[in-house]
């Protein structure tokens, strides 16, 4: 299996405190991996990390902002990884309305301070960027996107992360040569699910919350259209792209879209169809529109292709929608009635993993 890889290595994963980057440092840790963790403090309670107790599954951790530069610096020359998966960012759409240049700062100087401390210190390493679906331009059209397709952003957390991408491609081109012993590759996946997510304004736990504390749920947005998929979906691409970086394999040095199947027998969801099918599992729930919030540009339709994935990494999507939902329903439902929530996350790693064939 092409993830014994990570046995041994040093990984740094930033914005291990939060969502995606917990349950990826937990999964590396049961591979093996020696986990680093770069990050703000987790900004919701509960929160993965914490129920989790990923601090516990750790070698080291520097809880700071990736903006600060020195200090990142400074973490990775001393830690020397072998690999880092970089996620630390601000990741919420409607709140870059509010921080706009905080999210550029953070999603795009965060990103570039990163490379920079990479580029500076004498050490071979393989980077994985993680960026977004939505650092496509959004024309709308109901084809997957592919990693060619120009870069763009309405938003400014979009925006963000369109720029991000290019300062990407442009370390890449400029200081990443294949003699750098430096692998760099940048990884687009789609909206992510999944047990231990309690962020604001994200249509999941907005759903948890109301569910646990017997409210109705207030839907902005019912018809639109996100490209869902468990949050192990990506993150076995993400591992998988890794690895083959960690191999030697610079050919792998690009940009990935790791979303989920989309044809005639898994059709995109709408937000109203996701939540009826969490809530028709859990038994409980009601919804309610919401006529009254700021009227501020979300894009209605969004998919990935990502036939580039399957055919040049053998990567595949595992679970389809329905498992997906019925296992986030499931871990919450568990959650609240006492269970932990380690042994929960192992559960669905461990039952994800059975069935990978690299």
């Amino acid at each position: 299996m092409i993830y014994n890889l990570f046995r041994g290595k040093k990984v740094l994963v930033t914005g291990h405190t939060g969502f995606k980057g917990s349950w990826l440092a937990l999964w590396l840790s049961e591979l093996g991996a020696d986990v680093c963790g770069y990050s703000l403090p987790p900004n919701t309670d509960p929160s993965h990390y914490s129920a989790a107790k990923i601090s516990d599954k750790l070698q080291s951790e520097c809880i700071n902002d990736i903006r600060d530069r020195s200090a990142l610096t400074e973490y990775i020359r001393m830690i020397k990884p072998d690999c880092i998966f970089h996620l630390a960012a601000q990741p919420i759409v409607r709140r870059s309305y509010a921080e706009p240049v905080d999210t550029f700062e953070s999603n795009v100087m965060g990103s570039i301070y990163l490379m920079d401390a990479v580029r500076r210190i004498d050490n071979p390493c393989s980077v994985v960027m993680i960026t977004s679906d939505k650092c496509y331009e959004n024309t709308g059209k109901h084809e997957g996107y592919i990693e060619t397709d120009p870069m763009g952003g309405y938003d400014p957390y979009s925006a963000s992360k369109g720029c991000a991408e290019l300062a990407i491609a442009a370390y890449r081109r400029s200081f990443f040569g294949v003699d750098s012993g430096v692998n760099i590759a940048s990884v687009r996946a789609g909206n992510v699910i999944g047990g231990g997510d309690w962020a604001e304004d994200r249509i999941i736990p907005d759903a948890v919350r109301a569910v646990v504390s017997e409210k109705e749920l207030f839907i902005r947005n019912p018809s639109a259209i996100r490209p869902w998929q468990h949050v192990l979906e990506p993150l076995s691409g993400y591992l998988l792209l890794a690895a083959k970086m960690l191999s030697g394999d610079s050919s792998k040095n690009e940009g990935w879209n790791f979303g989920p199947v989309s044809d005639s027998k898994t059709a995109p969801k709408t937000v109203l169809e996701i939540i009826n099918m969490l809530y028709n599992h859990w038994h409980k729930g009601n919804i309610s529109y919401d006529h009254n919030s700021l009227n501020l540009h979300e894009a209605a339709y969004l998919t990935l292709s990502s036939k580039k994935a399957e055919n040049l990494l053998g990567w595949k999507q595992q679970w389809d929608i329905t498992e997906t939902i019925n296992r986030t329903a499931d871990w919450y439902m568990k959650f609240y009635n006492g269970y932990d929530a380690t042994e929960l996350s192992l559960c669905d790693i461990n039952d994800y993993s059975r069935n990978l064939r690299y």
